[in-house]
């Protein structure tokens, strides 16, 4: 990071807390919510359903088609659903895959979201949009789509499963990583993903040991909050640029693929990255960053999650179409990354295991 640098705060309401989901009605109202079609993934319909009753004469009804990486089609069977219930808003209940629809109605139709997460993906924290076509997941950047208000309850998270939880905590903890050596990094991001990798590295252990744990709930949430704020900052570097490659082209679950990939992106940048080095070094207690964060994965294969590109299902001689697509729209990145070099990474990532 140079002397000189650009932070623009984005205009978003927070509201933390046990128990915060009660606030939902005056939230609404606050946004000028009349009819609010609540979203949420087929897993999350109860929630969504008890969410709209929460919402009284303010629901216009539950829409529960989300999915991973925002599939074209889903997006237009939702805004048919926003039609038919004359809605004025939406509610996105769950994770990365809720809130990527609601985004996606907002760049598309100009709606107002209100989020709910119930998972520690940290989109709600970002102007980011994906929509995948025909195997392809296209980005961007849009103020438009970032949620009005987002409603942070860690009782939500209570029942997350420990495998989802670190995959999860860890999904959040990349945002902060590509953050720190973001070309457009500040002071302001430094100490958000400092704090927010030190909370997610700290509660993931306690929650893989019990997934109950209150006061590790709150710590993820909070840390996913700041990680997925310094996302929301600053620009995507090579570590997401694969994670949205390999999502779009083999429809793989978002957060195992972070957890997978991360350690070894980290391994090829952070040389080249001496502050970022220092930062996560200090967060994460240790003098070997990618050999930490691979023991975070490592902590996730222990409670059955994939361990490797190839666990997930990728086959070997499917990576070199991989790298050709990241390298024709390849993302910034502190190190440029020639074909071999990102090959490498691959290969080691559909192996799995400490960089």
């Amino acid at each position: 990071m140079t002397d000189g640098f650009v932070y623009e705060a984005r205009p978003m309401r927070v509201v933390f807390g046990a128990g915060s989901t009660a606030v939902l009605p005056a939230e609404a109202e606050r946004l000028g919510m009349r009819r609010a079609l609540v979203l949420s993934t087929p897993q999350q319909r109860g929630l969504a359903t008890r969410v709209a009753a929460l919402l009284g004469e303010r629901a216009a009804g539950v829409f529960d088609g989300a999915r991973m990486h925002v599939p074209v089609e889903t997006v237009a069977a939702a805004e048919a659903a926003v039609a038919e219930a004359d809605a004025d808003g939406c509610v996105a209940v769950g994770g990365g895959s809720t809130v990527g629809l609601g985004k996606a109605l907002a760049l598309r139709r100009g709606l107002p979201v209100l989020a709910l997460p119930t998972t520690y993906a940290g989109s709600e924290m970002t102007p980011i949009w994906g929509l995948t076509e025909n195997a392809e997941k296209r980005t961007g950047r849009d103020p438009a789509v970032l949620p009005r208000s987002v409603v942070y309850d860690p009782d939500l998270t209570m029942t997350l499963p420990a495998a989802v939880s670190v995959t999860s905590g860890i999904n959040a903890l990349a945002h902060a990583v590509e953050a720190l050596y973001a070309p457009d990094g500040s002071p302001v991001v430094a100490a958000m993903a400092e704090r927010g990798v030190r909370d997610l590295a700290n509660a993931l252990p306690l929650l893989a040991a019990d997934p109950g744990d209150r006061a590790g709930r709150r710590a993820a949430l909070c840390g996913a909050w700041l990680c997925g704020a310094c996302l929301g900052a600053t620009t995507m570097g090579l570590h997401h640029k694969l994670c949205h490659v390999l999502g779009g082209m083999f429809d793989l679950p978002h957060a195992e693929t972070h957890a997978i990939v991360l350690p070894h992106v980290a391994a090829h940048n952070l040389p080249t990255a001496p502050e970022a080095d220092a930062a996560l070094r200090r967060a994460l207690d240790t003098d070997d960053v990618p050999a930490a964060l691979a023991d975070l994965t490592a902590l996730a294969t222990r409670l059955g999650a994939p361990g490797s590109l190839r666990e997930l299902g990728v086959a070997e001689d499917d990576l070199p179409r991989v790298a050709d697509e990241v390298l024709a729209r390849p993302y910034a990145n502190p190190l440029p990354v020639g074909r071999r070099d990102l090959l490498g990474l691959l290969h080691a990532a559909h192996r799995g295991g400490t960089p």
